[in-house]
C-alpha cells in the first residue's frame, strides 16, 4: 500500500550527483568541469586535488558524491568508472551594486552555477 519506486534517471551502469549553489560562474566552473571529463576517476580525483582552481574543492566533493552513489546505491565497481558526463548549469544571480561617478550606479553580478557529474562503469580491456 506504498507508492511505486521511481524509475532511474540513469542506466544500470551509471551513477550521478549533482552540486548546486556553487558561488562561481558557470564560466569558470566548465573549465574545471573539463579538466576530468573522460578520465578514470582516481585520475580525475588526483587531477581536481592538485588544482589550483578555488572552485575544484567543491567539483571534487561532488565527484566523491557521485563514486559513492556509484559504489552504495547501485553496486558498481570503483576501479572501473570513468568520468562519462560533467556539464554545468546557470543558477540564480544576486544583483548588487556601487555608487559611482556623477550619480551613476556601477551593477555588480554575483553568478550561482550547478554542476551534474555522471560517472559510468565501463570493461577494461585485456
Amino acid at each position: 500500500m506504498g507508492k511505486d519506486k521511481n524509475p532511474r534517471r540513469v542506466a544500470d551502469n551509471e551513477a550521478m550527483a549533482k552540486l548546486r549553489m556553487l558561488r562561481t560562474s558557470p564560466q569558470k566552473l566548465n573549465l574545471v568541469a573539463a579538466l576530468i571529463r573522460g578520465k578514470k576517476v582516481d585520475r580525475a580525483l588526483n587531477d581536481l586535488t592538485f588544482s589550483k582552481k578555488r572552485i575544484s574543492d567543491d567539483v571534487k566533493k561532488c565527484l566523491q558524491s557521485a563514486i559513492a552513489n556509484a559504489e552504495n546505491n547501485h553496486g558498481l565497481d570503483v576501479d572501473e568508472l570513468i568520468v562519462a558526463e560533467a556539464y554545468v548549469g546557470k543558477n540564480l544571480v544576486m544583483k548588487r551594486g556601487r555608487p559611482r561617478a556623477r550619480g551613476r550606479f556601477g551593477k555588480i553580478l554575483k553568478p550561482f552555477s550547478e554542476i551534474t557529474i555522471l560517472v559510468r562503469q565501463v570493461e577494461e580491456q585485456a
